[in-house]
C-alpha cells in the first residue's frame, strides 16, 4: 500500500507538472491510457517570471486577422505611458530631488587629507575660527620659548662649561614669574574666548526658529512657525546618486535635509526623544547638545548659499556614526518655494495667511 500510495503520489505530481491532465479514473487507479486524448491547459506566468521560450503555445497569435488588431491595441495601450502622470524630480537633471531646491554646491564637508577647519559660513564660526588661531599662535610661542630655555640650559650649565653648579634651590622672582606668565596666558585668551562663547548662547532676534529633536538614530525637524516638520535619515550608498549627492557623499547625506534661507537669523531649539544627542554642524560654529527633557537653544547665520554637513557629537550608542546632518542654505526666493511646497507635503499653514483671512 505505502508504494501504491507513492506511485500514486508521483503521478499525481507529474500531472500537476504537465500541460496534460489525467483523466479521473487515471488518477484513481494510477494507470495511464496512452490512447486516451488530452486537453491542454493554459500555461501560467508568475509576475516578473520569464515565459518558457521552448514551450510551442508561447507567442501564438490569434488566426483571426481582427483579433490580432484587437491584441496589438491592447499592447500598445498598455505600453504607452499616461499623458496625465506626474513627472517625477529625477526627471529635471537642474532640479534636486528632495523638495524641488535648486542645484547646490556642496561647501561644508570633509576633505580628505585635509589639514584646516571646514570654510566658515556664518559670524560666529568666524569668530571661533579667530580664537582657535589666536590660540594656536600663543601655544606656538610657549613651544618656542621651552625648547629654547632648554637648549640654553643644555649648553649653558653643562659639565664642561659649569663644573661646579650652584646649590640654592629657591628664587622668588623666577617663582613669581613663571606663575604670573601663565595666568597672564589665560587672561588674554579668555578675554577673547569669553565674549566668542556669550554670543553664541545669546540668541539675538530671530528671523525662523526650527526645533531640532535627536532620536536614535536620526534627527527630526520641526518648523513651529509653520506647524509642520519631518524627519531625516542616512541615504544608503545605493541612493546618492539618485538623490542628487556623490558616492563621496555617504555617511554624510541624508535623505531629507534641513532648509534655511542665506542671510537670516535661524533660532535653533535643540532637544533629545531618548538619550543624549549633539547637534553639530562645523561651518555655522553650531555644537548644541540634545537632552531629553531640556530646550537648548542656540542660531545661526548663513551667508552663503550651499549644502553642509554635521555629525552627531555625542556617543548615543549602537548607529552613532550614522545619524549625520544635512542643512541646505538657498537663497530667500528658493526658500519661499520650497516652503509652499513643504506645507502642500507634511501639513500646516502660513502665519500670514490665517491673519489675512482672520479680517
Amino acid at each position: 500500500m505505502k508504494t501504491a500510495s507513492f506511485g500514486t503520489a508521483l503521478l499525481l505530481s507529474l500531472a500537476l507538472l504537465s500541460p496534460t491532465a489525467l483523466t479521473a479514473q487515471e488518477a484513481e487507479t494510477g494507470i495511464i491510457d496512452p490512447e486516451q486524448p488530452r486537453v491542454e491547459e493554459p500555461v501560467l506566468e508568475l509576475p516578473g517570471e520569464a515565459p518558457d521560450t521552448d514551450d510551442p503555445r508561447v507567442g501564438e497569435q490569434p488566426d483571426d486577422p481582427e483579433a490580432q488588431a484587437d491584441v496589438a491595441e491592447e499592447t500598445e495601450a498598455v505600453a504607452a505611458p499616461a499623458e496625465d502622470a506626474p513627472v517625477s524630480p529625477r526627471d529635471d537633471e537642474n532640479v534636486q530631488i528632495w523638495g524641488n531646491l535648486p542645484p547646490l554646491e556642496v561647501v561644508g564637508q570633509p576633505v580628505q587629507g585635509g589639514t584646516g577647519y571646514m570654510p566658515a559660513a556664518s559670524p560666529v564660526a568666524h569668530d571661533t575660527h579667530w580664537v582657535s588661531y589666536l590660540v594656536h599662535y600663543i601655544m606656538l610661542g610657549i613651544v618656542l620659548l621651552v625648547i629654547f630655555l632648554v637648549l640654553f640650559c643644555v649648553v649653558r650649565f653643562n659639565r664642561r662649561t659649569n663644573p661646579n653648579p650652584a646649590r640654592f634651590t629657591h628664587n622668588t622672582r623666577l617663582e613669581v614669574a613663571w606663575t604670573l606668565g601663565p595666568v597672564l596666558v589665560l587672561i588674554v585668551i579668555g578675554s577673547f574666548a569669553l565674549p566668542v562663547l556669550f554670543k553664541q548662547v545669546n540668541v539675538p532676534e530671530s528671523d525662523l526658529t526650527i526645533k531640532v529633536t535627536g532620536y536614535q538614530w536620526f534627527w527630526g525637524y520641526e518648523y513651529p512657525d509653520y506647524e509642520f516638520g519631518y524627519e531625516s535619515f542616512l541615504l544608503q550608498q545605493d541612493e546618492l546618486e539618485a538623490a542628487g549627492y556623490e558616492q563621496s557623499h555617504y555617511l554624510m547625506a541624508t535623505d531629507t535635509a534641513m532648509v534655511v534661507p542665506v542671510n537670516k537669523t535661524v533660532r535653533l531649539q535643540v532637544t533629545g526623544a531618548d538619550v543624549i544627542h549633539s547637534w553639530k554642524i562645523n561651518s555655522f560654529g553650531v555644537h548644541m547638545d540634545a537632552v531629553p527633557g531640556r530646550l537648548n537653544e542656540t542660531w545661526f547665520r548663513a551667508e552663503r548659499e550651499g549644502i553642509y554637513f554635521g555629525f552627531c557629537s555625542e556617543l548615543c550608542g549602537l548607529d552613532h556614526s550614522f545619524m549625520p546632518i544635512t542643512v541646505k542654505v538657498v537663497s530667500e526666493e528658493a526658500y519661499e518655494e520650497w516652503l509652499d511646497w513643504a506645507i502642500g507635503e507634511f501639513g500646516g499653514s502660513r502665519p500670514e495667511q490665517e491673519v489675512a483671512a482672520a479680517r
